[in-house]
């Protein structure tokens, strides 16, 4: 059961909608929904954290609200609940892994701390993996080097969500460095680099190859929210503020938007996320990683992690970095109320965020949908609870 929830807003109508609930209560709810239907306790563990992690960053499209497409290829049994990844091949600085259609995070921390291993070792450590599945966000694998005072880079694949340059059909992945029909552009995730500067600080850049994730078309189509025009297109690939129109056969558009603005950039990011990822490691890629939340077979993703060891080249790197992410935060900002930040900055605080209020704020209709998930048949039922402020009381609503 989820307790310790407690409003968030600065009116009525605020509270109404969002809440706080810790951080412990939301991993442990995790945890025992995926135990439920079967998955191995520490792989529970292992994705719980990834998702955790991700809110707390502030990149909802990737946590909790993600939670149900894990149960779900579970339940169906596309994805494996047994057995652990396998190196296939191996040289000092590459490997190539069979992740056993594990859950994305189990293959995803194995992939990388063995990069990080051969990065001690040679200055660095290249994997891929095929075999694999949805692993959250990509930067909680790239920062795992930063405990090592290393640069870490993370990509995948994932299903075709993105309508190429000029095109109609979503044919490309959605790429995370860090991070639909059947012809769309596989959404690729990525990249995702995260490097060390002095003193804890970092630069932490975690970025799709279209303009958004798909999750972040969800969350506002859940909240009833129109989207900015940037994001998406309908079937016919005209640009479009109706979430649903770009869920239900339109598509993500590549960074850049169209072709005027530059989104050919983003499309050709999006293929060379492939190639590091499908291609490299003989996973599905492009229009042959199946549908978006269709189970009708494994993802068999593509991912690449990679791993470099600074102390191999130049010294004095940390103190650069600190010196580069200097140079654009003390710039004099266009909006005095709005500072320049670095890549990560805007995660950093969103940390330090949720730190201050004891826990994570989720939009209330997030809850609900999270709550209907959850009540599965082939899931032990599980009370969920929210507080709202109205008043001048707390009141509590218990959803069963």
């Amino acid at each position: 059961m989820l307790t310790n929830y407690r409003a968030l807003g600065n009116t009525e109508q605020d509270s109404m909608h969002r809440c706080v609930v810790s951080q412990q209560e939301v991993e442990s709810f995790i945890g025992r929904c995926l135990t439920t239907v079967g998955a191995i306790p520490h792989h529970a563990s292992s994705l719980a954290e990834v998702l955790v992690t991700a809110d707390c960053r502030g990149h909802y499209s990737h946590g909790l609200n993600r939670m149900d497409m894990y149960l779900k290829d579970i339940q169906t049994g596309v994805c494996a609940v047994e057995g652990e990844p396998v190196v296939e091949k191996e040289s000092a600085a590459t490997a190539l892994v069979d992740g056993k259609n594990l859950l994305g995070p189990v293959v995803g921390n194995f992939r990388m701390n063995l990069a990080i291993r051969k990065a001690k070792e040679v200055g660095i450590g290249w994997v891929v993996a095929h075999g694999s599945n949805h692993f959250g966000i990509a930067g909680y694998y790239s920062m795992q080097a930063l405990k090592e005072n290393m640069i870490g880079m993370s990509f995948t694949n994932t299903s075709p969500l993105v309508v190429p340059t000029r095109g109609k059909e979503v044919s490309m992945l959605f790429h995370l460095w860090n991070k639909a029909t059947e012809h769309a552009m596989s959404h690729a995730s990525g990249p995702y680099v995260a490097a060390p500067a002095e003193h804890g600080d970092s630069f932490v850049l975690d970025t799709a190859t279209s303009t958004v994730a798909i999750g972040k078309v969800e969350l506002n189509e859940r909240r009833g929210d129109p989207i900015p025009d940037s994001w998406g297109c309908d079937p016919q690939a005209h640009v479009t503020t109706d979430p649903k129109s770009v869920l239900t056969g339109g598509g993500l558009v590549p960074i850049g938007g169209s072709e005027a603005t530059g989104g050919y950039k983003g499309y050709g990011l999006g293929m060379m996320v492939e190639v590091f990822c499908g291609l490299l490691a003989g996973a599905q890629y492009s229009k042959y990683v199946r549908t978006w939340k269709v189970t009708d077979r494994v993802a068999n993703l593509g991912q690449c992690f990679v791993a470099i060891n600074p102390e191999n080249f130049a010294p004095g790197f940390n103190e650069r970095m600190s010196d580069l992410l200097s140079i654009q935060r003390d710039q004099d900002p266009a909006d005095p109320g709005s500072p320049v930040l670095a890549p990560g900055d805007p995660e950093r605080m969103n940390t330090k965020k949720c730190e201050e209020m004891g826990g994570i704020p989720y939009h209330i209709n997030v809850i609900k949908y999270i709550v209907r998930n959850e009540k599965s048949p082939t899931l032990k039922p599980f009370s969920f609870k929210y507080f709202f402020f109205t008043n001048v009381k707390w009141q509590e609503l218990v959803i069963c």
